[in-house]
């Protein structure tokens, strides 16, 4: 098993970086993977189906979030119980885990399939495009718990210390997947369903791989009978902790729908920019939440071992990476925010340019704070104390929101405002988390977890 990492001994600032790096590697590769294929769809079929595929999207999410909530909270759950070297527990942690993502998935696949058009026009999606829509969206949850296995997986490795594996079934899931849009998209002409079916047997592909893989290289994971083990106690406590994760991510993507809404008010121009540089921004925050995975995984596996002082330790080499990263990405921002804009838009297009360039040079200015609060929700997630990271999210998309509404459309500052929103956002999260850290760091080192 030779990927597998207890990082509850040994080096602290290499291990976290090699565990980064994949982790990196695999959210950037997504990333560009999820533009081509619109770009596949966007150019062979036309405007409705890229609207179709497009429009399915907050359907699929309510899934994925629930998928990757659960995996995420099992994933910590997994990491504790590998660091304290119980791995009975993990093993049932893990089947349990297993059956009722499966479980899930497989009842939601049903629901959606039958309840597709209806769920559309819910959400008001135009008559013109429901039923290519309609047609994907069925698909697609026909594979819903090919998604499922391939999070659980991935999650389940990670909580090991294994984070080069699941970025090698990612890239063999994306690079089949866009040769099959190639295939059955571009070639054979087969529109909105060709490119679902491209999707569902590219992931059942990553599935069969990855579960290949693991009876062969994974010994820890060989359960045998053991997989249909199911313990309801654990259940619960998964569930509590994936929810918790759940419910982050739906209030980071009401929050941007919010803004999205605002920003619609002002034209034509900064819908663009703005677009443009949220593209920016993924690119540049990616790194600075993967980071804060890693220190999940860290102090989750120490916090299961017993080890305060490391704790302590891995948190400060972790907040010292998220501070030479964020220094790096301002210079770049700074120093080539004119061609970066200059990517998204033609000469035609004259007045994008220079609003993005206000933003990305304003924002990069204040990447360090979102370094910071990344690597504190990091360390709580860790700790088991996702509740402060919901909060924290909540409490950072209220302050965006509001600021959004004061600054751009109260006092019209311009697009730079938002800029300015984002910075009050992650003032408000940060004078919420500190002293919660500061009490939580002294609790470690007096009375331990």
């Amino acid at each position: 098993m030779a990927q597998k990492r207890d990082m509850t001994e040994g080096k602290i600032a290499l291990p976290l970086v090699e565990f980064t790096v994949p982790l990196v590697l695999g959210n950037l590769f997504q990333l560009t993977y999820n533009a081509v294929d619109s770009v596949i769809v966007g150019r062979y079929v036309g405007e409705r189906a890229l609207a179709a595929v497009g429009t399915s999207a907050p359907l699929m999410n309510i899934a994925l979030l629930f998928i990757s909530g659960l995996c995420m909270g099992a994933g910590i759950l997994m990491s504790a119980q590998y660091g304290s070297r119980d791995y009975e527990l993990l093993s049932r942690q893990i089947s349990t885990t297993f059956l009722a993502g499966c479980g899930f998935s497989l009842v939601f696949s049903l629901l959606t399939i039958l309840l597709a058009e209806p769920l559309l026009r819910l959400i008001q999606v135009p008559e013109a495009v429901i039923g290519e829509a309609g047609t994907y969206l069925r698909i697609i949850f026909l594979g819903i718990l090919f998604t499922f296995i391939y999070n659980f997986l991935a999650n389940t490795l990670r909580a090991l210390g294994d984070s080069r594996t699941p970025l090698y079934f990612l890239i063999i899931s994306a690079v089949l997947n866009i040769f099959g849009d190639l295939l059955l998209v571009a070639a054979l002409r087969l529109g909105v369903p060709g490119s679902a079916v491209s999707t569902v047997v590219s992931e059942a592909v990553c599935c069969l791989l990855c579960g290949v893989y693991i009876s062969r290289k994974v010994p820890l994971l060989k359960l045998g009978k053991g997989w249909l083990t199911f313990d309801k106690k654990l259940l619960g406590r998964t569930i509590s902790y994936g929810s918790t994760s759940a419910l982050q991510q739906v209030c980071l993507q009401v929050g941007k729908t919010m803004i999205q809404a605002m920003v619609n008010t002002q034209g034509v121009s900064m819908m663009a920019a703005f677009t443009a540089v949220n593209r920016v921004d993924d690119f540049a925050y990616t790194p600075q939440q993967n980071i804060g995975h890693a220190m999940t995984t860290f102090i989750a596996q120490n916090k299961g071992a017993g080890h305060r002082e490391r704790i302590k330790r891995g948190f400060r080499v972790g907040i010292t990476i998220e501070i030479i990263y964020s220094v790096v990405i301002c210079l770049v921002i700074l120093l080539g925010a004119p061609v970066i804009m200059g990517l998204f838009t033609g000469a035609e297009d004259a007045q994008v340019v220079p609003l993005g360039v206000s933003y990305l040079r304003g924002i990069a200015l204040m990447y360090l704070l979102p370094g910071f609060t990344n690597g504190i929700q990091g360390f709580f997630r860790g700790m088991g104390d996702l509740k402060v990271t919901l909060y924290s999210t909540f409490m950072n998309m209220l302050g965006r929101v509001a600021a959004v509404w004061v600054l751009l459309l109260v006092l019209s500052l311009g697009f730079v405002s938002l800029a300015w929103a984002n910075f009050a956002g992650w003032i408000v999260m940060l004078l919420f988390e500190v002293p919660l850290l500061g009490r939580r760091l002294r609790g470690v080192a007096e009375a331990g977890d």
